[in-house]
């Protein structure tokens, strides 16, 4: 382990209550900050607008509280509030060429992984080059777009302290994904890269449903 300060963080999303499992990630967060004497931080990940609430944020820091998981934030870290900084380093990856706005509707997304399965094979998704008359078509309808990042086509790996071997993703799994929704907000993926660059996080415990996300977020560093 590093001798410089440890700084874990805790991020949950405020749609329903603190269950056990983001308990227990907590907890292993706030161990290793102690253990180490570094830093333990608290963000509120609170981008999906339908579902997260104020009772929920509320709720999370009294059941944090009452778990002795103090942070070490003097104010907590919302997402929501922080659309400036994710959308100035977007329009930076438009500006290199490295994002695209992408116009496919969810039905139409359905559909094609709906192709890929009867084909047998795994529904991948690229860079699509749309004519004149598709991008007029999709403005009549007042489509809007979301922004996907491009992936490199290439293999990616990481070592998992936890499960203690390499974590690998061929090529061929490589796709690109979306970075910004079409009600402006950044997914998960994008925001949790961001912060914790920006939050200065030196490792990332965090549940196993995350363990292929890793490919994206190491991309997008």
């Amino acid at each position: 382990m590093s001798t410089s300060t440890v700084v874990t963080r805790f991020a949950p999303s405020p749609t329903g209550y603190l269950h056990v499992g983001g308990a227990r990630t907590a907890l292993f967060n706030w161990l290793l900050a102690r253990h180490t004497g570094g830093k333990f931080l608290l963000r509120i990940e609170d981008t999906d607008l339908a579902r997260s609430t104020e009772d929920a944020t509320r709720q999370l820091v009294e059941d944090l509280t009452w778990l002795g998981l103090k942070w070490d934030n003097i104010e907590l870290v919302f997402q929501s509030k922080r659309l400036d900084l994710y959308n100035t380093i977007i329009d930076d990856l438009l500006a290199r060429g490295l994002a695209y706005e992408a116009w496919e509707s969810p039905e139409e997304l359905t559909a094609m992984r709906e192709q890929a399965t009867r084909a047998k094979r795994p529904f991948i998704y690229r860079k699509r080059n749309y004519s004149t008359d598709e991008l007029k078509k999709f403005k009549d309808e007042s489509r809007k777009s979301v922004i996907r990042f491009i992936m490199p086509v290439k293999e990616f790996r990481f070592f998992d302290t936890t499960l203690g071997k390499d974590q690998v993703q061929s090529q061929y799994e490589s796709q690109d994904f979306v970075i910004r929704k079409t009600d402006g907000m950044p997914t998960y993926h994008f925001g949790v890269v961001v912060d914790d660059a920006d939050m200065g996080i030196t490792h990332i415990l965090r549940g196993l449903e995350h363990l292929k996300n890793t490919f994206n977020h190491i991309a997008l560093q």
